[in-house]
């Protein structure tokens, strides 16, 4: 019989509960890298999902994910009469928080450009997409607003009419699909009397001045609604998502948008590259320095353990030793039992995460190369180890049996 199995089968309980606390120290480490590419997942989930061709943000900037970007909405029909362009859309993204039956309720706001898009691309796996202009939105089920229920966002109440599951922001916050004017009125809403102050304002700047003296007509169009006074913009959006025709060439579309001093044009990869470079970069580092810390610490307390229960059978080492036992033997004995111990808490890291993980706060994505790279790592970490405990074996004297 192979003698490590047998030495396993002597100390069972004490091999069954270490195994345990080596398997959940591995399962943090397996947990480490599955947060990480959670996080790159739910990072560029949006990114993929709107499936644009190119993005059209504020001149200068690095588009929405990476900085404030702000554009004028008929920018819209501007790049739609561009050729090769087939499709282009307002987009507007925005993350609020707000309380809802007494829970504190926060959800990124995606503005649909209706009528075109009704967010029929949307996986919905209950409701319908949009079917009117104001006042539905489908929401991510990880929000828990069912089907039916209505919530007041600002100065209007939204009934929620199609859920989907998984779609998330960069965040890990739950998405909410609005039309684009919805998405809008959310973003740009103010206090009934912050809008009072800003009228009055307005008026007494125009009293100051030799024109609102003149004409008395120009008071009242100053104190009324902003879309009354042409000189002030309408609220704008964040980018302008463009969609190519089959077989258009995008280089040279992109190359007529560039000599717009307005606005900067990215593709859908350079967006994702500038989205993972800026807000993602440092969470990813400090994961991964959190994963080298923890891998380290596994190798130590493996050897300190493989150390003391070979300080445990010091006497059957000896004996062994006695009889005439190798040290390829005496080595192999706990080397094997060290990759026993690996194997076994790698085992258990994987199973207790299968039940584990689901119920993160964040999505934790292990993916099969990671299995592979983590059942390398603890190959290796138990074999570096099992070091500590061969060189104490191979110093221990054959009479040390002999000792009272």
């Amino acid at each position: 019989m192979n003698l490590a199995v047998r030495d396993v089968r002597h100390n069972a309980g004490r091999f069954a509960f270490t195994t345990l606390g080596v398997g959940l120290l591995l399962m943090i480490v397996m947990g480490m890298g599955g947060i990480y590419r959670g996080l790159i997942y739910e990072a560029t989930l949006l990114v993929d999902s709107v499936g644009a061709d190119l993005w059209v943000v504020q001149g200068s900037t690095r588009g929405p994910f990476a900085e404030i970007s702000r554009l004028p909405a008929n920018l819209e029909d501007r790049v739609l009469a561009v050729p090769g362009v087939a499709r282009a859309r307002r987009f507007v993204s925005h993350t609020i928080q707000r309380e809802h039956q007494g829970k504190l309720l926060r959800m990124v706001v995606q503005g649909l450009a209706w009528p075109d898009d009704k967010g029929e691309w949307v996986p919905l796996v209950a409701g319908r997409p949009l079917r009117q202009a104001h006042y539905e939105m489908i929401a991510d089920q990880s929000l828990h607003l069912p089907l039916g229920e209505k919530i007041r966002l600002g100065k209007d109440v939204y009934e929620i009419v199609g859920q989907t599951r998984g779609l998330v922001g960069s965040s890990g916050d739950g998405l909410a699909f609005f039309t684009i004017s919805d998405a809008m009125a959310i973003q740009f809403d103010v206090p009934g009397e912050a809008m009072r102050l800003e009228r009055a304002a307005r008026r007494a700047r125009v009293e100051a001045i030799d024109l609102g003296r003149l004409q008395p007509l120009l008071l009242d169009r100053a104190a009324g609604l902003n879309r009354g006074i042409p000189a002030l913009a309408t609220p704008q959006v964040s980018a302008v998502l463009v969609s190519l025709q089959p077989g258009a060439d995008a280089a040279a579309v992109r190359r007529v948008l560039s000599t717009w001093p307005d606005i900067t044009v990215y593709s859908t990869q350079e967006q994702k590259d500038l989205l993972l470079a800026g807000m993602v970069d440092k969470a990813r580092r400090q994961l991964g320095l959190f994963r080298t810390l923890l891998i380290i610490i596994s190798t130590i307390i493996i050897a300190l353990i493989i150390y003391t229960l070979t300080l445990d059978k010091i006497r059957d080492i000896a004996l062994l030793k006695l009889i005439g036992a190798r040290n390829t033997v005496i080595g192999g004995l706990i080397l094997q039992q060290a990759l026993l111990m690996g194997a076994c808490g790698f085992g258990i890291a994987w199973w207790i995460g299968q039940y584990l993980f689901p119920h993160f706060p964040r999505l934790v994505l292990i993916a099969n190369e990671d299995l592979v790279s983590l059942g390398v790592i603890v190959v290796v970490i138990s074999t570096l180890a099992s070091l500590l405990g061969i060189w104490k074996a191979l110093h221990v004297e054959p009479n040390t049996v002999l000792a009272v």
